[in-house]
C-alpha cells in the first residue's frame, strides 16, 4: 500500500489473485480413497511395465543405454563414459540407477526403462498421495488421472532419458516444499524433504530443479501473506542438504576431471540458456508441445478460464492456484531459454494438472460421464500406442531392424566408424565401447585413419554421406563392399515414418590395396 493510503500496483496484483482469480476456499476431504489409489497404482502399472522391451530409439536412448552399460562393465562409477571417453554433459545420477537395474536383472532395452518408467509411476503416486495434503482427495485423484493419460506426460517420459526423473525429483520436492510452508506454520521436516529430493534433482540434470523449486513459493507467499515465513537459516538449511547430497561426487569427478565444473555449468547450463548452441526453436515452442501433450486436460482449459473470469468461486481455489503458478513458471523459464526440447517441459506437467484437478473435482465436469468416457478412451489409445505403435515404430527405425545385416559387416575384429554422428544403440547391441565417430569437418582425419588400417567399416548416418564419401578415397583405398537401409519398396506409410533407420542410412566397408 502506498503511503497516501492508496493501493499500488503490486498490491493491485495481490488483490487481484487473492480476491479475483483465487479466492480462499474450504479444503476437501484429505482422505484416502481405497478404490482410488488401487487405480493410481494399476492403471500406470499397466501402461508402463509390460511395454519396455522394445529397440532403443536413437539418439537419446542409445546414449543413456551405452553410458551405465560401460560404468557397470569398467567399474567407474565417477566419471561416465560413452565409447570410453568421458561425457561430461549430465551428473550421475540417472547413469547409476540404470547402472545398478543391469547388475539386478541384466542388461537389456527393459531393464535400462526400468528407472523412468519407476520415475513416472512415483511421480503418479506422490502427486495423489502429496497433492491430496492441499488440494483434497478428489483434485489429487483426479491430477494423477490427467497425468497418467497424458500423452505428452507418460508416453514420453517412460523413454530412457533423464527428464522423466528429474520429474520426480522436481514434483515431489515441490509438494514437499508446498507443504512445509502453506498452513502459515513453517514444518522443517517437510522442508529437509524437499531440500533432499532438490538434490537428487541436481545430481540428475544440474541446478534446474533448484530454479523450478523457490519462484512459485516466493511468488505464491507474496501474493497470499499467508504462507510460512522461510528464514535466512531455513534457505541456507536447504543449500546445505543441495550441497551434501551432491558434493561428495562433485569432489570426486573434479579430482579426475578438473575441466568439469567450467564445461558442465558455464556451457550446459548458463551458455545453453542465454547463448544456445543446439535445439534452437522459437520462444511459441512449447505451446504445440503442451497442447498435444496435455490431452485430455487441456479440453478443461477453456471452462476453467471462462470460470476464472466469471467470477465461479467453485472454480477458483487458492492451493489450485498455486500449482497453477508452479506450471506456468516452469512454462515461462523453458520457453525463454534458447534451447528447447520437448522433454525439457516434463516438470510442468504434474504441476498443471494438479491445477486442473482442483478445476475437475469442483465442477459439474468431475461428475460428467464425458470427463470418465474421455479418460477411458484416452487410457485405450494409451494402451495401443505403449503395446503397439511405439514399438512397431521402434523396429522400423532401430538400426538393429536388420540384425544378419548388421552382423554380417560389424564383426568384433573389424574397426567400426561412424560417419558424421554416433550410433550409440549399436554399440549397445553389439557389445562394444569403440566405435568411433568422425564429423563431416574431420573427414580428412579419417582418410588418414583407412590408410592406417586393412579393413574400415564405415556406417553413414546420414542419407547424403555416402555420396560425399565415396568419390573422395585416394587411390589405395577402395570401396569392396556398400549396402542401403533404406527400404527396398517404400509404401506411403514407410515416406511418413522414415525409409531408413534414425542414424543408419548406408554400411560401407573400404579396403586398402
Amino acid at each position: 500500500m502506498a503511503r497516501d493510503g492508496q493501493p499500488t500496483p503490486l498490491t493491485w496484483v495481490r488483490l487481484f489473485f487473492t480476491h479475483v482469480l483465487f479466492p480462499q476456499s474450504m479444503p476437501m476431504p484429505a482422505g484416502i480413497r481405497r478404490s482410488a489409489l488401487a487405480l493410481v497404482v494399476l492403471l500406470p502399472a499397466l501402461l508402463l511395465y509390460p511395454t519396455m522391451n522394445f529397440y532403443l530409439l536413437e539418439p537419446d536412448e542409445g546414449r543413456y543405454a551405452q553410458i551405465p552399460k560401460e560404468m557397470l562393465q569398467s567399474g567407474q562409477w565417477v566419471v561416465p563414459t560413452l565409447m570410453g571417453e568421458p561425457y561430461l554433459d549430465k551428473p550421475p545420477l540417472f547413469y547409476w540407477l540404470v547402472a545398478l537395474s543391469y547388475k539386478c536383472f541384466g542388461i537389456s532395452e527393459a531393464s535400462a526403462r526400468l528407472v523412468p518408467a519407476l520415475a513416472v509411476h512415483l511421480t503418479i503416486l506422490v502427486v495423489y498421495l502429496l497433492g491430496r495434503r492441499s488440494l483434497g482427495e478428489r483434485p489429487a485423484f483426479w491430477a494423477a488421472m490427467l497425468l497418467t493419460v497424458a500423452p505428452g506426460y507418460l508416453g514420453v517420459a517412460r523413454f530412457l532419458v533423464l527428464d522423466g526423473l528429474l520429474t520426480f525429483c522436481i514434483t515431489t520436492s515441490i509438494l514437499c516444499g508446498f507443504e512445509a510452508v502453506r498452513t502459515g506454520i513453517f514444518r522443517r521436516k517437510w522442508w529437509i524433504m524437499a531440500a533432499v529430493f532438490s538434490g537428487l534433482g541436481f545430481l540428475t540434470k544440474g541446478p534446474i530443479s533448484e530454479v523450478l523449486f523457490f519462484p512459485p513459493l516466493m511468488v505464491f507467499g507474496w501474493l497470499t501473506q499467508r504462507s510460512a515465513k522461510v528464514r535466512w537459516f531455513d534457505v541456507l538449511l536447504f543449500a546445505g542438504v543441495v550441497i551434501g547430497v551432491n558434493l561428495p561426487w562433485y569432489i570426486a569427478m573434479v579430482l579426475q576431471r578438473p575441466e568439469f565444473l567450467g564445461y558442465f555449468f558455464w556451457e550446459h547450463n548458463v551458455m545453453r540458456f542465454v547463448k544456445p548452441f543446439d535445439h534452437l526453436q522459437p520462444v511459441w515452442y512449447y505451446v504445440p508441445v503442451l497442447l498435444l501433450g496435455f490431452l485430455p486436460g487441456v479440453l478443461l482449459g477453456i471452462p476453467y478460464i471462462v470460470g476464472l473470469l466469471r467470477g465461479d468461486n467453485s472454480t477458483r481455489t487458492r492451493m489450485g492456484g498455486f500449482w497453477l503458478l508452479a506450471g506456468l513458471w516452469c512454462m515461462l523459464f523453458f520457453s525463454i531459454s534458447g534451447s528447447k526440447l520437448p522433454t525439457y517441459i516434463l516438470p510442468a506437467f504434474p504441476s498443471l494438472m494438479l491445477g486442473f484437478g482442483a478445476f475437475l473435482a469442483s465442477t459439474k465436469w468431475g461428475d460428467a460421464r464425458a470427463t470418465r468416457a474421455t479418460l477411458g478412451t484416452m487410457a485405450a489409445l494409451m494402451l495401443l500406442a505403449n503395446y503397439a505403435l511405439i514399438p512397431w515404430y521402434a523396429n522400423k527405425r532401430s538400426p538393429m531392424r536388420d540384425p544378419d545385416l548388421i552382423a554380417r559387416y560389424c564383426d568384433p575384429d573389424t574397426t567400426i566408424v561412424c560417419f558424421p554422428r554416433q550410433i550409440n544403440s549399436l554399440a549397445f547391441y553389439l557389445g562394444r565401447d569403440d566405435l568411433d565417430s568422425v564429423r563431416s569437418k574431420n573427414a580428412p582425419e579419417m582418410v588418414q585413419g583407412l590408410l592406417k588400417r586393412k579393413k574400415t567399416v564405415i556406417l553413414c548416418t546420414h542419407r547424403h554421406s555416402f555420396e560425399a564419401l565415396r568419390y573422395t578415397f585416394p587411390a589405395p583405398l577402395r570401396i569392396t563392399a556398400s549396402e542401403s537401409f533404406a527400404d527396398k519398396h517404400p509404401g506411403w506409410l514407410d515416406r511418413l515414418v522414415g525409409e531408413t533407420p534414425w542414424g543408419l542410412c548406408h554400411v560401407i566397408v573400404v579396403e586398402r590395396d
